[in-house]
């Protein structure tokens, strides 16, 4: 693609990078700094409470790499595993295939369940494994909480009321890279031991932090691990978190402020209001793909996201079409299908800096978009659908009451 100007705004519906508040940019829009001055060590001191309340967590340690969600996968797993490890890591899109990807070419022993795309991960099969692991040879389960290839979100509290169940001592690590800060996660109440998201996500930044959580099971573990690791090395940062510094490298500036602005901003609307909305933006989503004629990619209700909506296109329609002349005509952004589902779906992302009005324009995009390819949808249809819910739905917006 060109990268020609188009009059007004880009509207952004990927499911991350997502869009920018004002106040965070404004934020961000200052000079470089002494990182060993006093100021930064006391910003970042207060950053790391802070976040340690997106994730709902008192007794994690959290770090904040320069990286994305692929460094924090990373950082996850080097810390707390050993070359030749068995974990168990199921295959429900695209993102949680690239993680065992990289689970496999740290050399770990992966033991891969896998799902039909558009279906949440198989936790049958997961009692099955636990229940016959009597010798605990099952050193981690790693599991994606939101796959934004397919718009399923699974059901983290099941794992871990298996995992009891069967008393099992694995370690629990959680993708949570497009579901924390916008979708419900309990860290502690669902016994998460390395817990993981990025800055570009639900959290309204732009991409460049890693955020990795470590319940103290995994602090302990990191001790004995034998994974190499260097540059996302929690012992690194425990040190300077000792010594009251807190970077063993150069950290971003601007984005520490950034994350200050952005979490100001999430603490002000409140969490469960951010769920909620989340949530509002979803069920319009899908009530419109139903009015269109059309299908979630996702198959049962349970698995249902309220961050991203993939849906699904007849045999005769290309989504990657949809996609790019969204974009070319409509200066309209939407997500790919990926990999076993490309060209199959397009994905509408509905998550961080945003609301109901935005999301309605984007609706009525999609719906010329779908005309333009030749689809026959009735022009309105899933705007209409959509208003109706949000209409009954939306709140007064608390600072305005």
């Amino acid at each position: 693609m060109d990268y020609v100007n188009g009059p007004g705004r880009n509207h952004l519906f990927v499911p991350g990078p997502v869009n920018i508040p004002d106040q965070v940019i404004r934020a961000m829009s200052r000079n470089n700094e002494d990182y060993r001055s006093p100021a930064i060590p006391a910003l970042t001191k207060e950053l790391l409470e802070d976040v340690k309340k997106i994730f709902k967590t008192t007794t994690g340690t959290p770090f904040l790499f320069p990286t994305t969600g692929t460094g924090a996968w990373e950082s996850a797993l080097t810390n707390t595993l050993s070359p030749g490890d068995r974990i168990v890591s199921f295959v429900i899109g695209q993102f949680s295939l690239l993680w065992i990807d990289q689970q496999q070419r740290l050399k770990y022993n992966v033991d891969v369940v896998e799902s039909e795309w558009g279906r949440g991960a198989d936790l049958d099969v997961l009692e099955s494994k636990l229940a016959s692991d009597s010798a605990h040879t099952i050193k981690a389960i790693c599991i994606v909480h939101n796959e934004t290839a397919t718009g399923v979100t699974n059901n983290l509290a099941k794992v871990r009321q298996l995992l009891d169940a069967y008393s099992h001592p694995a370690l629990l690590l959680v993708d949570g890279v497009s579901s924390i800060c916008a979708l419900d996660f309990r860290m502690d109440e669902w016994g998460v031991d390395v817990a993981i998201t990025g800055s570009q996500k639900a959290l309204s930044l732009p991409t460049g932090i890693g955020f990795v959580v470590a319940s103290p099971k995994a602090i302990e573990a990191s001790k004995t691990a034998k994974s190499l690791r260097v540059f996302f090395d929690w012992s690194d940062y425990l040190k300077f978190y000792k010594l009251g510094t807190y970077w063993p490298y150069t950290p971003s500036i601007q984005l520490l402020y950034g994350l200050r602005a952005a979490l100001d901003l999430i603490f002000e609307e409140g969490l469960e209001n951010i769920f909620a909305r989340h949530n509002r933006l979803g069920t319009a989503t899908r009530l419109a793909v139903e009015a269109w004629g059309l299908k979630n990619c996702t198959q049962k209700e349970e698995w249902f996201s309220d961050t991203v909506t993939a849906v699904l296109v007849p045999p005769n329609i290309d989504g990657a079409e949809i996609v790019r002349r969204a974009w070319k005509r409509y200066n309209l952004s939407l997500g790919l299908g990926l990999n076993k589902v490309a060209g199959k779906v397009f994905r509408i992302g509905h998550l961080g800096n945003m609301n109901e009005l935005q999301l309605l324009g984007c609706l009525a995009g999609v719906e010329m978009i779908l005309k333009d390819v030749g689809y026959p949808v009735k022009l309105g249809s899933g705007v209409a659908a959509a208003s109706a819910y949000l209409q009954n739905n939306i709140p007064l917006i608390p600072s305005r009451i």
